[in-house]
């Protein structure tokens, strides 16, 4: 059965046809997706658009895929409970996941091998490497409601040399907990901004802060409406921010710029419980994903107004994010399948 794309609400600049695409459906989880996300955009031969996605997903065994075409490339396996976040690192040689089983894990994306594991005392939440090639640091947060960094360069005590943690170790990496004590909630979500020294925590205290690790110290904060079911870095809006951070909290969804903590650039109250966010800032679009329905919502940020719903899921769409060059994006779903929605005019990818 074929899957149908969108629904138009009105008549806007954005091609017509991009209304009539069927989206690209990626099988492999048996649960459902708790959380994709890309690699940046990598240097490629001819003009074809190169990067990588990584699927969270609660089978435990998150998913590595060709981002532009959704194909299957390799899945991880070590996790023994579900994966609530996943992500890549620039130059997508690293991935590294949070899961229930009281553990973060970094992978090589090459072998699928286990470069360390990260032990914690609850369930990880959250993850994120800094906006560099083959990172030497990973943050980490979840139910501990601590805030780590661990350094990745220094792993010992069931890590063998060449960086694989033994199977019976593992890896005990030097970490330093940054804002003991401040985080009076889950953190839910861990965003490293372009600036590799400012990190975002998104908590279950209702406070989204940025954290300076040079200082190791709070700088911004700023309460939310709601418990933040995601919060991600997407590109900038035309013409004012370099980059956005995306929120979505309860009917709430917020917009800061990702260059200026604390800086709320859009506060846009909804109908609705939104549980997902992502944003085309050069497109001045962002789609949500909500708890009470499987629909897609594509929104115009300027008139914070519904464009379009994208139906073909069979559950809610729990993450959304947009690929590093904005033609297309990727949700996750409740159903248990990512599927891909092309955003641009004229053949991308797969779609001719």
């Amino acid at each position: 059965m074929a899957d149908f794309a969108f629904t138009r609400q009105d008549e806007t600049s954005i091609a017509s046809e991009t209304t009539k695409i069927v989206p690209l459906t990626c099988h492999g989880h048996s649960r459902p997706i708790t959380h994709v996300s890309y690699s940046s955009l990598l240097a490629s031969s001819g003009t074809a658009s190169q990067y990588y996605m990584i699927s969270a997903c609660k089978d435990n065994n998150p998913m590595l895929r060709d981002g532009l075409t959704g194909d299957w490339i390799g899945t991880f396996i070590g996790h023994k409970g579900a994966v609530w976040s996943a992500r890549l690192s620039d130059d997508a040689t690293l991935a590294a996941t949070g899961s229930a089983d009281f553990s973060a894990k970094v992978w090589d994306t090459f072998t699928g091998e286990t470069l360390a594991t990260l032990q914690h005392n609850h369930i990880v939440r959250a993850v994120a490497f800094p906006p560099q090639e083959k990172p030497q640091v990973l943050a980490t947060g979840g139910m501990e409601k601590k805030l780590r960094v661990y350094d990745l360069s220094r792993a010992s005590n069931g890590t063998a040399a060449n960086g694989v943690s033994s199977p019976n170790g593992a890896a005990s990496m030097p970490s330093y907990e940054i804002g003991d004590g401040e985080h009076q909630g889950a953190i839910k979500s861990i965003v490293w901004s372009r600036d590799p020294n400012i990190l975002t925590t998104a908590a279950d205290d209702k406070k989204i802060r940025w954290w300076d690790l040079r200082s190791r110290s709070c700088i911004a904060s700023h309460d939310i409406e709601g418990l933040p079911t995601s919060c991600e870095l997407n590109g900038g809006l035309a013409g004012s921010t370099d980059s956005t951070v995306t929120v979505a909290a309860g009917k709430n969804i917020y917009f800061f710029d990702g260059g200026r903590p604390g800086q709320l650039v859009k506060h846009i109250k909804t109908g609705r419980e939104v549980a997902s966010v992502a944003l085309n800032g050069a497109a001045k679009r962002f789609v949500t994903g909500s708890p009470g329905d499987t629909w897609v919502h594509v929104w115009d940020f300027d008139t914070e107004q519904e464009l379009e719903t994208g139906k073909g899921h069979h559950g809610p769409v729990w993450t959304v994010c947009f690929s590093p060059d904005g033609k297309l994006y990727a949700t996750g779903s409740e159903d248990g399948t990512v599927k891909l929605w092309k955003f641009t005019s004229g053949p991308y990818g797969l779609w001719r």
